[in-house]
């Protein structure tokens, strides 16, 4: 069967994002980004995390730690050492990915603080039966199980939880009133396009999470990987637009008689690097399935990534 060669044959227009991957990546050290905020960088940086991991530090004194990070010594010891004399009141969690929870562990303990999320791997989609990957941090459990609207407030600052399911199902958007801005872990960020990959990951739910935020006022988001994000509401609606895009472009694969997902991404991701290329497939399947669920496409039994796949 016959393929398109690249995804400019397929006559389907994508929205070029304003990404921004510039960034000065100062590790292990506190550095202020806001007068509230402040951010210490993890050594742990790949195709996935940009430069690092960048944790949280939310007021002076009594503080909030959001995203602890990997379970790097260097990292754990940088935040201790930032902490010195303060008291940390509170450990809020965007997700449990690896990259995101495991260093809360060691921090909890060396401070007492409880952790916030909004349970344990997988656990916006338990109730439903689904086993998720576990790609994850199995073995994190909230202290406290925040759902979405929930407020927490400390000394000088408060939250509001912002429920953002797409990415993982127990993802977490935490709003800093004082500064009307939003960590935005990695539901949104300013480097590159977030990774959605099934069966935790839910492109339906991923795009109805996007809409919410275009309907709050934040002024700035701060996503746990890259540079703050400040014109965020134009970011999202360009972020919204790329992904149904890339839906019309698998569409126009399968019109074009080209019905499996490692033929897809051939296609469609053939201008990045083909380490990158497994991860892309775990998005075109998160596409296929939201298609599948509107009407959009079709395929026999369960959607999985080497079914064949037809118009619907």
């Amino acid at each position: 069967m016959a393929a398109a060669s690249k995804a400019s044959d397929l006559q389907v227009e994508l929205p070029q994002l304003p990404t921004d991957r510039t960034y000065d990546a100062v590790y292990a050290k506190s550095v202020e980004v806001s007068p509230l905020i402040r951010r210490v960088l993890a050594r742990n940086a790949n195709a996935f995390t940009f430069k690092g991991t960048g944790t949280y530090i939310v007021g002076r004194g009594n503080v909030a730690v959001i995203d602890p990070g990997p379970l790097i010594d260097e990292h754990v010891q940088a935040l201790i050492a930032a902490l010195s004399g303060e008291t940390v009141t509170h450990l809020l969690i965007t997700h449990t990915h690896s990259d995101h929870s495991p260093a809360a562990a060691p921090l909890k303990a060396a401070t007492g603080a409880k952790s916030y999320g909004f349970g344990p791997h997988g656990a916006g989609k338990a109730a439903d039966g689904v086993k998720v990957e576990e790609g994850g941090d199995m073995a994190f459990r909230p202290d406290v199980a925040v759902r979405d609207g929930d407020v927490i407030e400390g000394d000088g600052w408060t939250f509001e939880c912002v429920f953002t399911p797409g990415h993982t199902s127990n993802h977490v958007c935490f709003a800093l009133r004082e500064e009307k801005a939003l960590f935005s872990g990695d539901h949104v960020m300013g480097w590159s396009t977030t990774v959605i990959a099934p069966p935790d990951g839910d492109m339906a739910q991923y795009l109805a999470s996007l809409k919410k935020l275009l309907a709050r006022k934040d002024k700035t988001y701060y996503p746990t990987h890259g540079n703050p994000i400040r014109e965020p509401q134009k970011f999202v609606t360009k972020l919204i637009e790329h992904r149904l895009a890339r839906e019309r472009q698998i569409d126009a694969c399968l019109r074009q008689g080209v019905t499996r997902i490692p033929d897809m991404v051939a296609v469609i991701y053939s201008e990045i690097d083909k380490k990158l290329h497994g991860a892309a497939a775990m998005s075109v399947l998160a596409h296929l399935q939201h298609m599948i669920a509107t009407g959009r496409a079709a395929t026999d039994g369960p959607a999985g990534p080497m079914s064949v796949y037809r118009t619907g």
